[in-house]
């Protein structure tokens, strides 16, 4: 099995609902992702992957709808107010951890039809989240 990946980096806020810790406060993070592609043959150029595709798809994709914005559960009485305000806002489905984000940008490639295996977000420089599919 081959395996390539990209590193995209960008910047978003969120906060957790039903948390005791500091991240149930609104805050920010510079967040890395790690997306690697697998494959068990190469293709005619001897590639998985052009590095380029994958830049391409996900991190136009991460640039567009989720740099720079908040991202919050769907739940959070928090995303209308900042909404009425005009700040951008992603509501998702869940509670906005590293995981849930990790598996977010895992079903955007893998929808985009790209032969995605892991996406790894890191939340800080010691932590980090990995989603691989089911």
């Amino acid at each position: 099995m081959y395996r390539v990946t990209r590193v995209i980096h960008f910047c978003y806020g969120h906060r957790l609902l039903d948390y005791e810790g500091k991240c149930r406060h609104p805050h920010g993070h510079n967040g890395k992702i790690e997306i690697s592609m697998s494959g068990r043959r190469l293709d005619r150029r001897g590639m998985v992957m052009d590095f380029e595709e994958i830049k391409r798809a996900v991190q136009r994709w991460v640039d567009e709808e989720l740099d720079h914005k908040m991202l919050l559960d769907k739940r959070d009485p928090l995303a209308a107010l900042l909404r009425d305000l005009g700040e951008p806002v992603v509501a998702m489905e869940a509670n906005p951890t590293a995981e849930n984000i990790a598996r977010l940008i895992f079903e955007h490639a893998r929808e985009s039809g790209l032969p995605v295996a892991s996406v790894r977000l890191w939340e800080t420089a010691n932590s980090f989240a990995e989603y691989a599919g089911e």
